[in-house]
């Protein structure tokens, strides 16, 4: 069965990859305010054009005349991207892949589209950030990641709360059933040895990988 996916596109900086517009291609799509300028770049024409438009300007409103809009107040109790996440998921999203929700300049949307992330995860949905440079994957307990990544590229696990059974395979510094204890950087710049792994019994985490850093090659 196909796992129905929504790309989200937000604010946040963008690097058009060969990973992320094969990861794209084909998925369904709904911009947040000024995350349409990454539309073209991606070639995603979006069904759903949502946010206050506090951010477009007007050269970028023109450019996408036929797209459905959905204004919201300035004051409002969500972001625009909390929104347009939503709008997916009441339209069926499964899986849903944060275009631009990683860096920027809003260094508080970014950390909120990660907790935002985690939350989704916990409550099913699979969840992706990505700046194109950058990939985050949300993950909580009972779960399992694979990553396919090239050898020698860079990526850390980063604890929201203590880890527990926390085990990392085919990479340089691999651990087995690990507890790690909040705040430490003990799995902070590991390095893939190709696809990797990643199990958690108990805890929240991120894991955040760079596939074209190859420094640790």
């Amino acid at each position: 069965m196909t796992v129905s996916t929504f790309t989200i596109l937000l604010g946040g900086h963008v690097v058009r990859t060969d990973r992320l517009s094969a990861l794209v291609e084909g998925t369904r799509a709904i911009a947040a305010d000024s995350g349409m300028r990454h539309a073209a770049t991606l070639g995603l024409t979006p069904e759903l054009w949502v946010g206050d438009f506090d951010s477009t300007d007007q050269a970028l409103a023109n450019r996408w005349p036929h797209v459905k809009r959905r204004t919201y107040p300035a004051a409002k109790a969500a972001t625009d991207g909390e929104i347009a996440i939503a709008e997916a998921i009441a339209l069926g999203a499964e899986r849903l892949i944060l275009v631009g929700a990683l860096g920027g300049e809003r260094s508080d949307h970014a950390l909120q589209h990660t907790l935002h992330g985690l939350g989704l995860v916990e409550d099913g949905f699979e969840v992706m950030l990505t700046s194109g440079e950058e990939e985050a994957f949300p993950f909580a307990k009972d779960s399992e990641l694979e990553l396919d990544l090239p050898k020698g590229a860079l990526f850390s696990v980063l604890g929201f709360t203590a880890l527990s059974g926390l085990t990392i395979r085919n990479a340089r510094y691999p651990v087995h059933n690990f507890a790690l204890t909040f705040g430490s950087s003990r799995t902070i710049s590991n390095v893939a040895e190709g696809p990797i792994a990643v199990s958690l019994k108990s805890g929240r985490a991120l894991l955040l990988a760079r596939p074209y850093d190859l420094t640790g090659a």
